[in-house]
């Protein structure tokens, strides 16, 4: 079985926020979707090592920050490469709106926002499923949506020649962030510490 083909199905890329007792975070996903017009309701899939995932699940509440092409690299940076439990996501970053659920729009390099409240929840073992009503949404900008596979070929910086480290070591290779692991082999379940992807994002490379 050939698990990259996976990387054929195309994904929009979001940051999704939340709130509680007058603390915002936010996170990157990939797994929004319409799942019903009448009533208006769409569904979110959150890592649970995210500490926005433990913000849903308790408030039951969220927006989704579509985007862009727009977007830079800094963007992922802030809001995928490090964790809301360490640090303040949104300290120095003027770029949001508040919306109708009390939570934050990005709007810096985004497009779009939908603004939802829970309404039931599936545990999926490492993700939880959130399934929400659509209480508040806007376009903000004409930029087309950026796809996971934009993100990969033109908002990520090349990774960094691989040749620094020792010869002869093989290391593997985040796709999504450049995080590096090194070893003949990489657990099947490995997660990447810094942005939260599963062992099959990485690429094997032998220096």
């Amino acid at each position: 079985m050939n698990k990259k083909a996976m990387y054929s199905v195309s994904y929009g890329l979001y940051v999704l926020t939340a709130q509680k007792d007058g603390r915002d975070c936010g996170c990157i996903v990939n797994t929004v979707g319409q799942v019903t017009t009448e009533p208006n309701q769409i569904t979110v899939a959150i890592n649970k090592l995210n500490y926005t995932h433990d913000l849903v699940a308790e408030t039951k509440r969220f927006t989704a920050s579509v985007i862009s092409e727009r977007a830079d690299f800094s963007l992922f940076k802030r809001f995928g490469f490090q964790s809301g439990r360490d640090v303040d996501k949104f300290a120095d970053f003027p770029s949001v709106k508040r919306t109708a659920n009390g939570t934050l729009a990005v709007t810096e390099g985004t497009n779009a926002y939908i603004s939802a409240e829970v309404i039931s929840q599936i545990d999926l073992g490492t993700h939880t499923l959130f399934i929400a009503k659509v209480v508040d949404m806007d376009v903000l900008d004409d930029a087309p949506s950026a796809t996971y596979n934009y993100y990969l070929n033109n908002i990520k910086p090349k990774p960094e020649s691989a040749g620094k480290g020792p010869v002869g070591k093989t290391v593997w290779i985040c796709r999504i962030c450049g995080y590096q692991y090194e070893g003949e082999e990489l657990p099947d379940d490995f997660t990447c510490p810094l942005c939260k992807h599963p062992a099959s994002d990485f690429e094997k490379v032998v220096l």
